[in-house]
């Protein structure tokens, strides 16, 4: 794709977590470069699709590419924030329902679910914790 200047697209960098693709946005914007994100409305339209479309796309001017990769060696890289779980049972990627993101962990189950696993063994208790939206879900 390319604008009237021929200044090519292209992806600078994918993220599975559409917040974190939006912080270093915010960070490039700042610094003055153009850039914007692509797919985060697929994603946010059904959250299974993330693995299948290859997550959110931060896109920038071909141009602004070494501004981008000094901007990011010093501001840091948040991929290590990018991670994504796996539900061994399912064997598929965990995503939080509420708002798509992949940073979720184990939810802490609290001493109440823990008496009910004990007392109740088919009583089913929330897996999932997302660290996003703080929500709990199965």
């Amino acid at each position: 794709m390319a604008t009237e200047n021929n200044d090519k697209i292209i992806t600078l960098e994918t993220y599975y977590d559409v917040m974190l693709a939006h912080i270093m946005r915010t960070k490039l914007e700042d610094s003055g470069i153009p850039c914007f994100i692509a797919d985060e409305n697929t994603i946010g339209a059904n959250p299974l699709y993330n693995q299948a479309v290859g997550g959110v796309k931060l896109k920038i001017f071909e141009r602004d590419l070494e501004k981008c990769r000094e901007i990011l060696a010093t501001q840091g890289d948040l991929h290590d924030q990018d991670h994504v779980e796996i539900d061994e049972e399912l064997d598929q990627v965990v995503i939080c329902p509420y708002c798509a993101s992949t940073n979720i962990g184990p939810a802490d189950p609290g001493k109440f679910s823990i008496f009910l696993s004990t007392v109740f063994p088919f009583h089913n208790t929330k897996a999932w914790h997302c660290f996003n939206c703080l929500q709990d879900f199965e």
